[in-house]
């Protein structure tokens, strides 16, 4: 029998309407080729199948008992083969897939209420896992590990970026501490006072901590948490200074406990994006999740 690599394949669309028509000029008519180019079209089928196919009878062309199993095959065959070719079609509504997405904390808390809501009402079977910001999360992405980042500044190469919105930042302190009723603060003011600082990656802050190095005046941790929540929540009753993306420091500030005050001009707003291997730019599902992303942040 021939094996796959020595048949022409310009021969499967042919041999099927000839067997679906049972006729040569009819399958020649529905393919629109020649009478004789589909008469010689059957005669290299029958060489390469060994096989007549199709027969004379009284009533017209007969398939053959291997005809016959062919054509069965093909019903079950070329759908399939057509649904390689042409590309894979996403229903929401109908899906059951499992989304990946990294991100810290406050990330989460940006997309998590609005976008799930999303999510679950044009895609009620699908299922979305959130995974923590750590080291070697771009890593994962390359890897395949997770589908989607949600973060603040870059993604490295080969990784594919979207931006999404840019957030500004500010302080969360004490109702009580020095700075607590300041308009404006310096970088001076700011860099004199002990800080919480949110270890995104390898013990740093990201974008605050880059800003700061930049011009040569990094601050002093006094504390390291892992989550933005954890820093909020660690300011109470001390003298220490969180600096947090200033929604995220609006909405976890407690009227008579803590206050929100402006970060130095030093550290500007950071963009946000979302990233992914390039594997992923036309898988249907991640391109529609992508999109409701974007969505949902414009319109958040």
């Amino acid at each position: 029998m021939p094996r796959i690599e020595s048949v022409d394949l310009n021969l499967l669309a042919p041999l099927n309407a000839l067997l679906e028509e049972r006729h040569v000029s009819r399958a020649a008519d529905r393919l629109h080729m020649s009478q004789p180019t589909m008469s010689r079209a059957l005669q290299r089928l029958r060489a390469t199948l060994g096989d007549e196919l199709l027969v004379r009878g009284p009533g017209g062309y007969q398939l053959t008992p291997r005809a016959e199993r062919i054509a069965a095959e093909l019903q079950l065959a070329l759908p399939r083969l057509e649904h390689v070719f042409t590309g894979e079609e996403f229903d929401p509504a109908a899906a059951a897939r499992a989304f990946r997405l990294a991100g810290t904390d406050y990330t989460v808390s940006v997309l998590s209420g609005a976008l799930l809501a999303q999510v679950f009402a044009q895609s009620p079977g699908s299922t979305v896992l959130f995974s923590r910001w750590h080291h070697t999360v771009f890593t994962d992405a390359e890897h395949g590990m997770v589908d989607l980042l949600v973060h603040g500044g870059t993604a490295p190469p080969p990784l594919r970026s979207r931006p999404l919105f840019e957030e500004g930042y500010a302080c969360l302190v004490a109702t009580d501490h020095p700075l607590a009723r300041s308009k404006t603060v310096s970088l001076a003011d700011y860099l004199d006072c002990t800080h919480i600082v949110v270890d995104v990656t390898d013990g740093r802050q990201g974008h605050v901590d880059r800003s700061l190095e930049a011009l040569g005046r990094p601050r002093r941790a006094a504390v390291t948490v892992p989550y933005h929540t954890a820093a909020a929540a660690a300011v109470p009753g001390t003298r220490l200074v969180a600096t947090l993306p200033q929604s995220f420091a609006i909405q976890h500030a407690v009227p008579g406990t803590t206050t929100v005050i402006p970060a130095p001009e030093a550290i500007g707003p950071m963009t946000y994006a979302m990233s992914w291997h390039p594997r992923l730019d036309d898988d249907q599902a991640q391109r529609w999740l992508r999109e409701l992303i974007a969505t949902t942040v414009r319109t958040g």
